[in-house]
């Protein structure tokens, strides 16, 4: 009997997950104790490589149930407080809801964000084109909306382009509520178009997603920490704008050159092209859809970018949270298109709560580098330093821990203690404002080198499209590498000379 229980519980611990795994997570949860004892500061660092050790393994199990189970040991042992925890979560409420909010209003969008993108899709046949478009939409879009809220746009619109190419070119009728992954005959589509396809998503989605991050670095609403920057120092929009430009705007043409060149060159898992084939189905979807669209369901698309263009104008306006901004989408897009039922309006939720969830395990990993204080040995390092090479420092510091972390928290952590000092007067008003610009480019430049560095990011590599375009933690990291070290050098040559 006992041995039965010991067999089911083993089978049952972190579902399908290889062996392997399991027993990898098992051995962090004996560790971590063990480490605690001796040094809780070294256990922290244990317990953030054991973290990115789960995400990286995305695909083989989600990270809510492994990084979840180091979090409460965490607490338990005594690295954290749930006081403290709860704290990050608060501060970063505004983060909470857009993702619960925002994700799920652009799910009641997707029609027409189909319909838009389909025609970019097949009206622009250069790759390079396409890609430089991709990647400049989303660092326009991001400056003054939000990095999050375009990532959750391109994720809507490469899900769509997948299940048409699926469902028209397996001959069934196309439901965009229906996910394609459970279909058995997927495996008969013509494999090596099907993987040409991925890899060509592949690459729009990284080009995308680098673009958030180049337009977030520019402005107050781009990132969340760049408002809690720009709140400190007392920049209003267009301020936050002119302080950053002389980093964000080479950054940006660097980054662009980058995406060129990627798709020029091939490399990094960059330049495949749209298949023939796929082209034909996409074509013959878009002609059939035409010719098929009823009066209500133009009428449709027609509220839904009625509805977008309110989301832009009230978000780049900053006139409300994204996050409530969000939940004004889902009332508008559903009321004024016939979607009244709960179920119906639930499967909004579906994509962005388990990673609401996630961010949440993951502030507990913040809460314990805050209270352990794993980050301070760097902060009184740099300080020791003056003038370029201390912004340079910090520059390369944020940068580096905004990789393993997260760039909101290094960020919050960099700016309060340089404001600290200020207040103290061990610093001047030209260096704190010269220190800010660092903290801030800092942490949203050199942080697209992992998933962990960018909530967007994250949000990518966990969302329902990962496993089907095969982005997995290791691919994303190697197709964003040219662009880290393209764009964070860069940002540190215009941070020292410009």
């Amino acid at each position: 009997m006992a041995h039965s229980i010991a067999q089911a519980l083993q089978q049952n611990f972190l579902g399908n997950s290889p062996t392997w795994y399991k027993q990898t997570i098992i051995a962090f949860l004996v560790l971590n104790p063990i480490l605690a004892t001796y040094s809780p500061f070294l256990a922290g660092w244990a317990l953030v490589i054991e973290f990115i050790f789960t995400l990286a393994m995305a695909l083989k199990c989600y990270p809510l149930q492994p990084g979840g189970l180091l979090a409460i040991e965490a607490i338990v042992i005594g690295l954290a407080t749930p006081s403290m925890v709860f704290h990050e979560a608060e501060v970063n409420f505004p983060v909470i809801m857009l993702l619960m909010f925002m994700v799920a209003g652009i799910y009641f969008l997707r029609e027409m964000l189909l319909y838009t993108f389909t025609k970019i899709l097949l009206g622009v046949r250069s790759k390079v084109l396409l890609s430089l478009l991709f990647s400049l939409t989303a660092a326009v879009l991001s400056a003054f909306l939000d990095a999050l809220t375009v990532t959750a746009v391109i994720i809507a619109v490469a899900t769509g382009f997948f299940g048409v190419y699926h469902k028209v070119a397996s001959g069934k009728k196309l439901d965009l509520d229906h996910d394609p992954t459970t279909d058995a005959e997927v495996a008969e589509l013509h494999r090596e178009d099907l993987e040409q396809f991925r890899a060509f998503l592949r690459s729009l989605m990284m080009h995308g997603a680098v673009g958030t991050a180049l337009g977030g670095v520019a402005t107050l609403v781009g990132e969340p920490q760049n408002l809690l920057i720009g709140e400190i120092m007392g920049w209003n929009f267009a301020e936050f704008f002119t302080r950053m430009a002389h980093v964000s705007m080479p950054v940006l043409a660097v980054g662009l050159v980058t995406c060129m060149v990627l798709e020029l060159t091939r490399s990094f898992g960059y330049g495949a092209q749209l298949a023939p084939k796929v082209r034909e189905v996409l074509e013959e979807y878009d002609h059939e859809m035409t010719a098929r669209r009823t009066k209500n369901q133009s009428m449709a698309i027609v509220v839904q970018a009625i509805v977008a263009a309110i989301l832009v104008i009230v978000l780049g306006a900053h006139l409300a949270e994204p996050g409530v901004v969000g939940l004004l989408v889902i009332v508008l897009a559903t009321a004024f298109n016939g979607v009244t039922e709960e179920h119906r309006i639930g499967r909004a939720f579906e994509e962005a709560l388990p990673f609401t969830s996630l961010l949440v395990v993951f502030f507990a990993i913040v809460a314990v580098i805050a209270n352990q204080g794993l980050f301070t040995p760097v902060i009184d390092w740099v300080l020791t330093y003056e003038g370029k090479t201390q912004e340079a420092l910090f520059y390369m510091a944020n940068g580096v821990l905004s990789m393993i972390s997260d760039n909101v928290f290094v960020a919050t952590v960099y700016i309060t203690e340089v404001q600290g000092h200020f207040l103290d007067g061990t610093i001047t008003r030209d260096q704190f404002d010269a220190l800010a610009i660092a903290i801030n480019t800092g942490t949203n430049i050199p942080s697209v080198a992992t998933p962990n560095g960018q909530a967007a990011f994250l949000f990518l590599l966990t969302s329902a499209l990962a496993p089907l375009i095969r982005l997995s933690y290791g691919r994303m990291v190697w197709m964003a590498l040219p662009y880290t070290i393209t764009m964070a050098t860069a940002g540190l040559l215009a941070l020292i000379y410009l």
